[in-house]
């Protein structure tokens, strides 16, 4: 599990959103998420065939999707943008064009 952006909220106090992402070849479900700045969230990542991964850099998130499991990652973005997401586990021809965005208002 991954923490990354703390605001200065304590999680405790807030009510935690839960997401979750789908990754298979070559596509993340949803590729595209929208966030509310210091909103605490779950993301919940699954795969579907291959060990994937999902980086976040903008946010320190750089994880491992293994099939099977749930890979959790909680986030409470602290700044506002459009910030890249990708794999960056190799995945098959295909992979390079595998990524999603996280629009923070």
């Amino acid at each position: 599990m991954v923490s990354a952006a703390f605001s200065g909220f304590a999680l405790a106090q807030l009510k935690e959103r839960t997401i979750r992402i789908v990754a298979k070849k070559f596509e993340y479900t949803p590729a595209e998420i929208t966030l509310a700045r210091g909103e605490p969230v779950l993301l919940e990542l699954t795969s579907e065939d291959v060990t994937m991964g999902f980086s976040a850099p903008d946010f320190k998130i750089d994880v491992e999707i293994v099939p099977g499991r749930v890979t959790e990652v909680r986030l409470v973005p602290d700044k506002a943008g459009t910030f890249d997401f990708i794999c960056d586990v190799f995945c098959g021809e295909g992979h390079e064009d595998m990524g999603g965005k996280i629009h923070v208002a």
